[in-house]
């Protein structure tokens, strides 16, 4: 036991750098041996096997054991134990471990796009992955992704999923009689619902660490029911640079609250063109979203994508861009993308989270408390003054619209609510409706 002690001990200053706990408490090591001859062998029990730092940490033990003067020869292996969550009861959705949403809450912006190459950079990453199209109206995955045999299988009871590569899928454009599939799909709200329900939870998509739900447009019914139908993990937003497209961002934040569905990145398509003569970022509708995403909103995840003529002929041949072009610099960007999904999905599920305790005083404010740290007050009106929407600062400059006679002394929040994991919601006695970032309350802490 004395052996088992060092190398444990040896092993706990290695830190996970998402979750902020060494991996001997995190439960990370298993099955440590020590033979006679004083030879060590063990496996490091990941998250996930799409874990971006899994090779750096086989890399860290393999170092921190050597350390010990005893200690012969070692043999590091690697596992995940992406565990399929309980409330999956479906039985096609039983052995999957995460979904995550693709939406975009607007047509037109790529998220089809995003959805597939997420979904196949995820792969490369060693994930198992599958693809659920859940546009009933207009089926993108059929011209995406060829695949080589169309014919529907049943898996027992269940449908048996399409394969394109070493990813899964299902869509309504798959199952669709060949003389439909190049109609339109005429179904009322409940009718697409039910088909929805059926091709979802009644596709055998086995054991999965990740499905992506490639959402449809919008922010009714079927958003709602597949928001309820199955607990999503987590939601990646898509957009494009246009203020009309902001304005729908905000819709999908507001859905995804209300599922409480954390939105753990943004992606703006066609954010900017490169001519080929220059490697000028040339921002042909506009720019600035990003940046207000972060500001307004706190997300700390967030990825710009050129308008480029290969990723809509590479989507139109039904090949992923990222296979086409493994080696692009889209590609090591959706390849980014993919390794923050599998980092946030990890703090989720391991609560690695820190969120503050928020109360309000009458006479001190609001106050804002972290676990082991001194709390800090800021007061109200302070804080008001502080939004940063669009109708309290101006878009570009910053410069505050509101000065200290046009509120109120005596104002005060009505409802404080978290949005998502990244900011602080507050329904102010004025009736306006303003967003804090945690990071951005910090600053009044000092």
């Amino acid at each position: 036991m004395t052996k088992q002690n060092d190398i444990l001990a040896a092993l706990s200053v290695i830190q996970d750098p998402d979750l902020h706990k060494d991996i001997v408490s995190l439960g990370f090591i298993k099955n440590l041996e020590i033979s006679n001859d004083s030879d060590v062998s063990f496996t490091i029990e990941l998250t996930t096997p799409a874990c971006p730092v899994k090779e750096e940490f086989k890399k860290q033990a393999h170092a921190a054991v050597r350390k010990l003067s005893w200690v012969r020869e070692i043999h590091i292996g690697l596992s995940s134990s992406s565990k399929p969550q309980a409330s999956f009861a479906q039985k096609g959705l039983s052995k999957v471990a995460n979904i995550i949403g693709v939406s975009s809450c607007k047509g037109g912006v790529g998220k089809s796009t995003v959805a597939v190459n997420l979904a196949y950079s995820l792969s490369k990453l060693g994930a198992t992955v599958g693809i659920f199209d859940a546009d009933i109206y207009g089926p993108s995955l059929p011209t995406m992704v060829d695949i080589q045999d169309p014919h529907l299988y049943l898996d027992g009871e269940l449908l048996k999923p399409f394969n394109a590569g070493p990813v899964k899928l299902m869509s309504f454009g798959f199952v669709q009689h060949e003389d439909e599939s190049s109609s339109a799909a005429m179904m009322r709200g409940p009718m697409v619902s039910q088909v929805i329900n059926q091709l979802l939870t009644g596709t055998n998509w086995g054991e999965l660490d990740y499905l992506i739900i490639d959402m449809p447009p919008g922010t009714g019914d079927i958003q709602l029911t597949l928001g309820q139908l199955i607990p999503m993990t987590a939601a990646v937003i898509v957009t494009t640079p246009q203020y009309i497209s902001f304005i729908d961002v905000v819709k999908g934040i507001e859905l995804f609250q209300t599922l409480k569905v954390p939105a753990i990145a943004v992606v703006e398509n066609m954010s900017y063109y490169l001519c080929g003569s220059c490697q000028t970022k040339h921002a042909i509708f506009g720019d600035g979203a990003i940046q207000r995403l972060k500001k307004e909103f706190g997300f700390n995840h967030t990825f710009s994508f050129p308008i480029l003529p290969n990723i809509s002929h590479s989507c139109d041949n039904g090949v992923p861009y990222v296979i086409r072009y493994p080696e692009d610099e889209v590609s090591r960007i959706y390849l980014q993308l993919a390794e923050t999904v599998a980092r946030e999905v990890s703090k989720i599920k391991f609560g690695a989270y820190e969120l503050p305790n928020i109360s309000y005083d009458k006479s001190l404010g609001i106050l804002i408390k972290y676990e082991n740290q001194d709390g800090f007050y800021i007061p109200c009106k302070t804080l008001r003054l502080s939004c940063r929407c669009a109708k309290c600062q101006e878009e570009f400059t910053g410069k505050p619209l509101l000065d200290a006679n046009s509120i109120s002394s005596d104002i005060y929040p009505l409802s404080m609510n978290p949005v998502g994991n990244y900011a602080l919601g507050i329904n102010w006695s004025d009736q306006h409706s303003s967003l804090y970032p945690y990071d951005f309350l910090k600053t009044f802490s000092s």
